[in-house]
């Protein structure tokens, strides 16, 4: 009678979570995908080969993934869930063009409208906006620092996802950078009471459009931030809490 081959024991799971740490494979969730994938390469393995070790099972499979070994795997589960986040942005941002939110966003571009035509907008507005929105970005970080600091302390595991929601907005201070290049080569002037009226437009839509995304990375995706990992990872929960 053919004997039962082989199955995966909870301590080379174990092991397989430890093999994808020391290949630079930070995120719990990438590394609970590539534990599925190479448990069930290496029990395939045993089928045939029931007298093959753990350790050769695993580097056979191991060789399969290149030069590079899970780099690429990394780099292709971020592009997914670039993908997936900016939708999200995208969700959110239409939002704002719906009832009621659209009352509120026109009325923010009027304003704006209003303000850049009285010429008041210059290149000091423009270098204090920057100033302050460069400090703002600095205390972000060095608070998402210290947090990620902790959380590693405490042994929390790392979710790429978690990590793409409540962070990715932090570069988003600096979109107002080329505002400045928009006035100065474009309108060729540094008085925007003379502009063409729908160049002045253009830019009140843009710089509340970048207001709105601004709000939405750094406020309504953070806070939404459980939901959507939820729906990402059903075991977000049960893991999270342990």
């Amino acid at each position: 009678m053919k004997p039962e081959p082989q199955k995966i024991t909870a301590s080379q799971i174990e092991e397989l979570y430890t093999f994808t740490r020391k290949h630079f494979v930070e995120h719990y969730d990438l590394q609970t995908e590539l534990v599925d994938h190479l448990s069930m390469a290496i029990e395939k393995q045993w089928e045939t080969q029931p007298q093959l070790s753990f350790e050769k099972a695993l580097q056979i499979e191991f060789k399969k993934f290149g030069v590079f070994g899970f780099m690429e795997v990394v780099e292709e589960r971020q592009k997914a869930l670039s993908k997936k986040y900016s939708k999200l942005i995208w969700r959110h941002f239409i939002d704002f063009f719906k009832l009621p939110k659209i009352i509120l966003t026109l009325t923010a571009i009027i304003a704006a409208f209003f303000i850049l035509r009285t010429g008041v907008v210059n290149e000091i507005w423009f270098g204090v906006i920057i100033l302050v929105l460069f400090v703002i970005a600095l205390v972000e970080l060095i608070i998402t620092s210290r947090k990620r600091i902790k959380a590693q302390k405490t042994g929390r595991k790392k979710w790429m996802f978690e990590e793409m929601l409540t962070t990715a907005g932090m570069g988003t201070n600096f979109s107002f950078v080329p505002f400045y290049f928009f006035q100065s080569i474009f309108l060729h002037t540094d008085d925007l009471s003379i502009a063409p009226l729908w160049m002045v437009g253009l830019l009140s839509f843009l710089f509340v459009g970048l207001l709105l995304v601004m709000y939405i990375m750094q406020v309504e995706i953070p806070k939404k931030a459980h939901q959507y990992l939820l729906e990402t990872y059903p075991e977000y929960e049960l893991v999270a809490s342990n």
